[in-house]
């Protein structure tokens, strides 16, 4: 049994970290919060921008944009989004783990990788991956500028043929509690028109000068969609493990402390014997 030191070092060493951990819960919770704002913000727009640019692509001629020609495929680049730090409980596992095995499927040697977060960056560095750019320490001061920067450099990259699509893996944010991980391709793109649903429109100016007008801004706004996404999902699973782990240390003071009374006792016990023993060794 650990001596009555060790086992209240422990205790003060947990209590510390609870400190932290209670601390790094507050701060992810008022960052989630904003986080979420923006994001709910961004969802109608982002959503409507896509049912237009569906419903025009099949009236124009996709010869019309470079962004629109659909190629063979013999070169495709992921698009991983992450965080710079962790902490977060499974947040950036999950897409490491979806992404590299995607990729590992088409094989890493056809494959260009772009890694936004440290956590990317560092996974594929290590692992020998092609990394065509990597971005981290901007999600403190995310705005729209960031993915714009992001956004240009990747279509690019499609643009001088180097790819035939690019992928985007990202975290989805579904609640607090939930984050579902997804893959979406970004290029080129591509629409299925719903049949069943058929609406005139009178369109002006005229549809090809829309689709060339809202394309581009609507890649900016797609990338602009999964760093909020991510960065709310971020911070939603950060303050989850934090308050997971606020609570694990508060039973490990319980068991702490009961080992510590234990020890104690024995302690208090075995010197009691001694002192009887010593006064019936003095009285023989």
């Amino acid at each position: 049994m650990a001596n009555l030191k060790d086992i209240r070092d422990r205790i003060k060493s947990v209590k510390s970290i609870q400190k932290v951990t209670k601390a790094m819960k507050m701060v992810a919770a008022a960052k989630m919060r904003r986080a979420q704002e923006n994001m709910e913000q961004a969802r109608p727009y982002s959503s409507r921008l896509t049912e237009i640019i569906q419903n025009l692509l099949p009236d124009v001629d996709r010869g019309l944009l470079p962004l629109l020609n659909v190629r063979e495929v013999k070169r495709v680049a992921y698009v991983v989004v992450t965080s710079d730090k962790g902490l977060a409980g499974s947040f950036n596992s999950s897409v490491l783990r979806k992404s590299q095995n995607e990729i590992d499927e088409l094989g890493k040697e056809n494959v260009d990788v772009f890694c936004i977060g440290k956590k990317a960056r560092d996974h594929y560095k290590s692992r020998g991956y092609t990394i065509i750019e990597s971005h981290v320490d901007f999600w403190s001061n995310l705005n729209f500028n960031h993915a714009i920067k992001i956004g240009n450099g990747i279509v690019s990259y499609f643009l001088n043929g180097n790819v035939d699509e690019i992928r985007v893996v990202y975290n989805q944010f579904v609640n607090v509690a939930s984050q579902m991980v997804l893959t979406e391709q970004l290029l080129p793109l591509e629409y299925e028109a719903d049949q069943n649903t058929v609406v005139d429109r009178l369109y002006e100016p005229s549809k090809d000068d829309i689709v060339k007008s809202l394309v581009p801004r609507h890649l900016n706004v797609q990338m602009w969609k999964y760093l909020l996404e991510s960065y709310a999902s971020e911070q939603a699973a950060r303050m989850v493990a934090m308050e997971n782990a606020t609570t694990n240390s508060e039973d490990m003071i319980k068991d702490l402390t009961l080992e510590f009374n234990k020890a104690r006792q024995a302690t208090i016990t075995t010197e009691m014997l001694e002192i009887v023993s010593g006064a019936e060794a003095l009285k023989g």
